[in-house]
C-alpha cells in the first residue's frame, strides 16, 4: 500500500444523464450492496447541534466493545466531519491498497472508520456542489476496503438533503436511528427526518433523546433543561421504538473532545450505560427488521406527477 492523496482515487468527475421518464418520479433506485458488510445503520438527525455524531461514536463503540461485533464507521458529514476528533485519529491519513485500487480505513478501539477528514487538511473549506458531494460519498462507501462487518455505522449530516439522500438511495441500509433534543424546536425536525426516511423505504430503528436531563454531580439533582421526555413522546406518536436517554453530562463531553468517547474512556460509568443498553436495542430491532417481511430485494418504484 502506499499514502494516500486526495487525487488518487476521490475523483470529482461527476457524470450526467439518466433519471427518470419525463412525468415521472423515481423515489428508489437500484442499491448493491457492499460486499462483507451484513447491517448498515444511518444515524441521523434532522437539526445540527443535538449531539449525533457523538451518539453514532458511541454506538458503534457499544455494539463492539459490549457486544462484540465487528463494527465500521463512516463519517459522512463532508462539510463538518468529527470523527477525526472523536476517535482519535486527526492528521492521520489512509493508505491505499493498489491491487484493487481501494483506500485502507484507519483503525482505533477496533473500530474502521474513513472521513473526509482524513483526506483533506483540517482548515481547508470544502466548498462543494451537490453532484460533487454526492460522488465523494458514493467513492467513501465504494472504494474503500472495510472487510467483513456485522454492521457500518453512518455519520450523516444533519438535514435532508442532497448527502441524506445520496446513501437512501445508493446504500441498502438495514435502518436509521434518529437522533433529538427533547425541545419542540428540534422534535418538529425529527418528523421530517422520520418521513424522509419513510418516502425512500428505509426503516426506522427508533429514537435517542440526547441532552435529555441533567444530574447535579453535588446533590444529585435532575433538571430537564430542554424539556422532559419529548423525543418519547414523539417516538409514541409516530408509532416508533424509543430507544433511550442520554445525559448531558460533563464526562461526555470531555472525552469526546480528548478523543476518547466514555464507552472507551469510562466504561463503567453510569453516563456510559446508556449507549450500550441503546446499542443493545438496535441489535435487537437489526434482527427483528432481518426476521420480517422487509426482507425484500431492492425496488425501483415509479410515480406519476400530481403536478
Amino acid at each position: 500500500s502506499k499514502s494516500f492523496s486526495t487525487s488518487h482515487i476521490l475523483s470529482h468527475n461527476i457524470s450526467g444523464g439518466g433519471g427518470a421518464p419525463p412525468g415521472t418520479t423515481s423515489r428508489i433506485i437500484s442499491r448493491p450492496r457492499l460486499p462483507g458488510i451484513k447491517h448498515i445503520v444511518a444515524v441521523s438527525s434532522a437539526k445540527g447541534g443535538v449531539g449525533k455524531s457523538t451518539t453514532a461514536v458511541n454506538l458503534a463503540l457499544g455494539l463492539s466493545h459490549h457486544h462484540d461485533k465487528r463494527v465500521g464507521l463512516l463519517d459522512a458529514d463532508i462539510y463538518g466531519p468529527s470523527i477525526p476528533t472523536l476517535m482519535n485519529l486527526k492528521g492521520r491519513k489512509p493508505d491505499v491498497r493498489e491491487d484493487i485500487k481501494k483506500m485502507i480505513p484507519l483503525v482505533n478501539y477496533g473500530i474502521k472508520c474513513m472521513s473526509m477528514g482524513f483526506i483533506v487538511e483540517e482548515d481547508t473549506a470544502m466548498i462543494w456542489r451537490g453532484p460533487m458531494v454526492m460522488s465523494a460519498l458514493e467513492q467513501l462507501l465504494r472504494h474503500v476496503d472495510w472487510g467483513d462487518l456485522d454492521v457500518l455505522v453512518i455519520d450523516l449530516p444533519p438535514g435532508t438533503g442532497d448527502a441524506q439522500l445520496t446513501i437512501c438511495q445508493k446504500v441498502p441500509l438495514s435502518g436509521a436511528v434518529i437522533v433529538s433534543t427533547p425541545q419542540d424546536v428540534a422534535l418538529a425536525d425529527v418528523v421530517r427526518g422520520v418521513n424522509m426516511f419513510q418516502k425512500v423505504d428505509v426503516p426506522i430503528i427508533g429514537v435517542v433523546e440526547n441532552m435529555s436531563f441533567f444530574e447535579c454531580s453535588n446533590c444529585h439533582h435532575t433538571t430537564h433543561i430542554f424539556g422532559s421526555g419529548g423525543a418519547q413522546a414523539t417516538a409514541s406518536r409516530m408509532g416508533l421504538p424509543f430507544l433511550g436517554a442520554i445525559p448531558i453530562h460533563i464526562e461526555i463531553r470531555e472525552t469526546s473532545d480528548s478523543g476518547k468517547p466514555i464507552t472507551v474512556g469510562s466504561p463503567e460509568s453510569s453516563q456510559a450505560r446508556p449507549y450500550f443498553e441503546i446499542a443493545k436495542k438496535v441489535i435487537t430491532r437489526l434482527e427483528e427488521l432481518d426476521n420480517s417481511a422487509t426482507q425484500q430485494g431492492p425496488k425501483i418504484t415509479i410515480e406519476k406527477n400530481t403536478r
